[in-house]
């Protein structure tokens, strides 16, 4: 009898072990499972990222595309993500200094409209973590995201440089800055690459939202015996393009796949993989790999891209284009993410 009950407490006190076991294994594995990314080892608790906007989203694809990377990366790795739009400067700082109060994990924002904030409010909460998108803040705790545009300006330039039947072509810029400087030096280097006699028109806007001054700028170069205008002013592009379909001519788009829009007379558009990138910035964050340093993405990285020659698009091929310049400029494409072509920065 003694040895029966002796037997039994001691099977109890095993199976009393092997629950403990399991409800410490359990413990420890919360926030690395499929549900868990990012939850880190305090409980469970999601990890919380904001993006702040210089402006609001609007028409702007560029903040649009961020914005989308930011909700897929918050999907795919489990972490709290918001996006907060500015009106001014003023709102943006406020904004920034609202995410800290709040304590979000990892604060974003984006451009050079940035950075006299982020530089202030970076410095003033040291142990913050923060990410910068599309330009560079030298400080210790922000991590700077960029692109190398120039390298697909590059490709546009060419591709436009075999495309052109008058040799000229033209640029409606938004500002003669240094980040835009990338753009249209980019551009003009692969544009004298493939045809030397081209002519190059280049016109400012002032602006990042002003379709109608755009427009303008772009009839003018149309005048001027441009067959290619290219758009570089963001929202502004959108008067590019009404310009090349009232003078049935051709036009290329920024950031996003603009050929969807008219294939027929927006023929290219060079890409900017703002969704790419914020997706990346979010993945290393929650991932351990995220470094206060500066990061660019080019041609090789696929950061940047032009449609039909680096990235594939449902649009139809125009034939002012046509498929033998486009396999001319893939080329050229690979001999930039090999090394053989080094595009030149201003």
């Amino acid at each position: 009898m003694k040895k029966t009950l002796s037997l039994v407490v001691t099977m109890l006190v095993i199976v009393a072990v092997l629950a403990a076991c399991g409800s410490n294994n359990k413990g420890n594995n919360a926030g690395t499972g499929e549900n868990g990314a990012g939850a880190g080892n305090d409980g469970g608790k999601k990890k919380r990222i904001a993006l702040v906007l210089p402006e609001k989203i609007g028409v702007n694809p560029f903040f649009a595309t961020m914005d989308e990377g930011l909700k897929k990366a918050g999907k795919d790795f489990g972490v709290e993500v918001k996006t907060i739009e500015s009106t001014d400067p003023a709102a943006l700082e406020q904004n920034l200094r609202a995410t800290v109060a709040e304590n979000y994990d990892l604060i974003i924002t984006a451009t050079f409209q940035a950075e006299d904030a982020l530089t202030k409010v970076a410095t003033e909460n040291p142990d913050k973590p923060f990410a910068i998108i599309d330009t560079t803040v030298d400080l210790p705790n922000v991590r700077s995201v960029k692109f190398r545009e120039q390298e697909a300006a590059y490709v546009l330039g060419a591709a436009a440089g075999l495309s052109t039947k008058t040799n000229v072509v033209g640029a409606v810029v938004a500002m003669d800055t240094p980040l835009l400087k990338k753009y249209t030096s980019g551009f003009e280097q692969g544009l004298k690459a493939t045809n030397p006699d081209a002519k190059f028109l280049i016109n400012y806007v002032g602006s990042f939202v002003d379709s109608p001054k755009a427009k303008e700028l772009a009839l003018l170069q149309y005048s001027q015996k441009a067959d290619f205008v290219a758009g570089m002013s963001a929202v502004g592009d959108l008067g590019v393009f009404e310009a090349a379909k009232e003078k049935n001519l051709y036009a290329s788009g920024q950031d996003i796949d603009r050929t969807l829009d008219d294939p027929e007379h927006i023929v290219l558009s060079q890409l900017k993989g703002t969704d790419t990138v914020t997706y990346e910035t979010v993945k290393d964050f929650v991932g351990g790999n995220f470094e206060f340093s500066s990061v660019d993405y080019g041609l090789k990285e696929k950061g940047v891209g032009v449609t039909f020659i680096t990235n594939e698009t449902t649009s139809q091929l125009s034939p002012f284009i046509g498929q033998e310049t486009v396999d001319k400029v893939k080329a050229i494409a690979e001999d930039i993410i090999s090394g053989k072509i080094v595009v030149q920065t201003p």
